[in-house]
């Protein structure tokens, strides 16, 4: 069983930087792909932005493009996103999942709910106006 740890949220104002770290408890983390997702009250869950297991490969959700930047440290079993120009459509409960990619490419990531196995419990990001 793999146990995701978000921190990092908090209350920005717009145009702020944030970032947000996710901690697995799983040794083999660097078998993993992971993502983060966001949701907002009345909104259904979105993917944000995911990173393959060796974190050559990213994706980034057009809305993020250009502010957001995953990455991981797999030392340190420990996935980012830094966020910068924070708007107010960015504030939402903000989750990171992994998936075991051992059986495929070094360069998949999954960008759907449906492709992740284990979910942290979520941090709030707040970004006023």
């Amino acid at each position: 069983q793999v146990q995701l740890v978000e921190s990092g949220g908090g209350l920005v104002q717009t145009g702020s930087s944030l970032r947000l770290s996710c901690a697995a408890s799983v040794r083999t983390f660097s078998l993993y792909t992971v993502g983060w997702f966001r949701q907002a009250p009345g909104k259904e869950r979105e993917v944000v932005t995911a990173i393959s297991r060796n974190g050559g490969s990213t994706y980034y959700a057009d809305s993020v493009k250009g502010r957001f930047t995953i990455s991981r440290d797999n030392a340190k079993n420990t996935v980012y996103l830094q966020m910068n120009s924070l708007k107010p459509e960015d504030a939402a409960d903000y989750y990171c999942a992994a998936s075991n990619a051992l059986l495929r490419s070094g360069n998949y990531y999954g960008t759907q709910v449906r492709d992740y196995d284990y979910w942290g419990q979520g941090t709030q990001v707040t970004v006023s106006s």
